[in-house]
């Protein structure tokens, strides 16, 4: 792996994007109790700190939530010092001791967000207020991201967002309280669109099924300027509900429509259903306008992998990360995952995992749990060995830049859980964006 101290240009490309006037400032240590401030459920006079696990455990993406909460509790156990300490032995800089956070040991509190924006929104209120959470993290639904990320601006709660792919959660919807790991729509577009030319060429008539939710949307439009600027035509787009299990009234129009391309806008379950539907309509088997017929899933994970089955084999897509990757940081991980549950963890539990280490080693970093200083700490921070090589948080929006990789079916896994296989690295620099062209506002802290 590229060592940071050498990605001198990488570093100035991605500062370059942020807000005029940004500057990169050396993290300052303060000692505990230097905050006169007053903020939400302020542990300094306790000897324990709490944070709230907001994840599905029902619903369409319960499976990603499932997976969300064994990375976390992961991560509470190498916070407190427990286990091998997985990526706090790769991370740098770091911060963090393996004794807690800031002296403190770290305990948690969990939530159902259902899938749905109202129950996650409920669910992250009362472990604020009831359960003295500090930091709110979790989700595999933008809809929910947005809802839990704004209830945390008004509530001055750091959230640190899980698995969010929407284009609005750092765009018009982001909050100075928010911060995102994940990946974006347009940077599955951006790293999607040269395989696709190299594989599919210029002339393709695509047909859309979308999520419709703010995910769906801002995928299904980051995918549709991609294909149109290779010149493809878009046919069709097509809303279709969440969790709406039976796909095949949608699929059916898609063999009369001249397409020869279907872009599958579903995630989790939906996915696996929309997927496997389509297959089973012999879509993957037919020849369009003189070529073969092909389904693209901009949006991967291999628990969905998992649930499609064969019908996933051959499948361009992308995804945030993958436990096949050889760095000593993504192999850390999944030693360490794979030893506490017997499986190697998704990419939603590394999102999760790295969310939860990268909130505790800027509170250390800030020297208190101020969020105010906390969020400073994490702006336009710098940093490496957590998977997917050197990476920015930028200030200008909280969204994080850093490697995304396009990905095929396997046609030949060589086990249950090979069933993604890296087609392209596609490094940050290629899916980097000016943080404006999708608005909204930060807002202020405190």
């Amino acid at each position: 792996m590229k060592d940071l101290t050498t990605s001198v240009n990488r570093r100035s490309l991605l500062k370059a994007t942020a807000a005029s006037g940004l500057v990169l400032a050396t993290p300052t240590i303060f000692s505990r109790g230097a905050w006169a401030q007053n903020f939400a459920n302020d542990p300094t006079n306790k000897s324990s700190v709490t944070l709230g696990f907001n994840v599905p455990q029902t619903g369409a993406y319960a499976d990603e939530g499932a997976d969300e909460l064994r990375a976390y509790q992961l991560a509470v156990k190498h916070l407190n010092g427990e286990g091998d300490g997985g990526m706090l032995q790769t991370m740098k800089p770091l911060a963090l001791k393996g004794n807690g956070v800031l002296g403190k040991k770290v305990e948690y509190v969990t939530g159902d967000t259902q899938t749905k924006s109202d129950a996650a929104r409920s669910s992250a209120k009362r472990m604020v207020e009831k359960d003295g959470a500090i930091m709110i993290t979790g989700g595999s639904s933008s809809g929910v991201a947005v809802a839990v990320q704004s209830l945390c601006q008004e509530m001055g709660i750091i959230f640190m967002a899980g698995l969010t792919h929407s284009n609005d959660t750092t765009g018009k919807d982001k909050r100075k309280y928010g911060f995102r790991h994940f990946f974006n729509a347009y940077m599955s577009g951006a790293a999607l669109g040269p395989v696709l030319k190299e594989e599919m060429g210029t002339d393709r008539r695509a047909y859309h099924l979308t999520a419709d939710y703010t995910w769906g949307w801002t995928q299904e439009e980051s995918i549709k300027n991609t294909t149109e600027a290779l010149g493809w035509e878009t046919v069709a787009t097509v809303r279709t509900p969440l969790g709406a299990g039976d796909f095949s009234q949608y699929i059916t129009p898609v063999l009369n429509s001249g397409a020869d391309v279907l872009i599958l806008n579903h995630y989790g379950k939906d996915m696996v259903n929309s997927l496997t539907q389509a297959v089973q309509f012999g879509l993957k088997d037919k020849m369009v306008n003189g070529k073969k017929f092909e389904i693209i899933v901009p949006l991967f994970s291999r628990l969905m992998a998992q649930g499609a089955g064969d019908a996933i084999k051959g499948i361009l897509g992308t995804t945030n990360w993958n436990w096949s990757l050889q760095d000593a940081a993504s192999q850390a991980f999944v030693k360490s995952f794979g030893q506490e549950y017997g499986f190697p963890p998704s990419q939603a539990a590394h999102t999760c995992y790295v969310q939860t280490l990268l909130y505790a080693d800027a509170c250390e970093r800030a020297g208190t749990f101020y969020p105010c200083e906390v969020i400073k700490a994490l702006e336009d921070f710098e940093f490496d060995g957590m998977g997917n090589g050197p990476t920015l948080y930028r200030g200008a929006d909280h969204q994080c830049f850093k490697s995304v990789l396009v990905v095929r079916g396997n046609e030949n896994p060589s086990s249950q859980f090979d069933l993604l296989k890296v087609v392209k690295e596609v490094p940050a620099e290629a899916v980097t964006y000016d943080p404006t062209i999708f608005g909204g506002e930060l807002g202020t802290c405190g």
